[in-house]
């Protein structure tokens, strides 16, 4: 699994002109799955996002979670993290899972989190949507798991 985590002050998601998902203060997760991840990856990286302190405290410093400031999280699928463009100009999805794959371990992976007491919202498995969010700060890490 890969995951792009983006501090944000606001995100949502629209699928056909629709808001879908929609948070104010938290993180934004960008969600690519390849076809070896399984359900032990995904608690790996739940359990990492949901502790990861990225937000400033008093001091300034980043020493806070998510859940410490009482944010949420906006988790949208992303098979696009898994292109390759080393050959050529059009990228390759070969390694990225087949949705029958990746659909239900992203589901799990949200859920995993929800199970850690995370507000999370979510875009439309497969869909053509359209996400808007203000970075904060800006902070993004790419998170791999296994490491890549």
């Amino acid at each position: 699994m890969k995951i792009v985590v983006q501090r944000c002050k606001r995100a949502k998601v629209d699928v056909s002109g629709e808001t879908i998902g929609s948070i104010g203060q938290g993180l934004l997760l960008l969600v690519g799955i390849t076809h070896e991840d399984c359900e032990k990856d995904a608690a790996y990286l739940a359990d990492k996002i949901a502790g990861l302190r990225i937000f400033e405290d008093e001091d300034g410093k980043m020493n806070l979670s998510v859940a410490d400031i009482g944010g949420a999280i906006l988790s949208v699928s992303q098979f696009t993290l898994y292109g390759d463009c080393r050959k050529g100009k059009r990228p390759s999805f070969t390694t990225a899972a087949k949705p029958e794959i990746a659909e239900p371990l992203y589901e799990k992976f949200n859920d995993l989190l929800r199970q850690k007491g995370l507000v999370v919202e979510t875009g439309q498995f497969g869909a053509d949507m359209d996400v808007d969010f203000t970075n904060w700060g800006p902070v993004t890490l790419i998170l791999d798991h296994p490491f890549q």
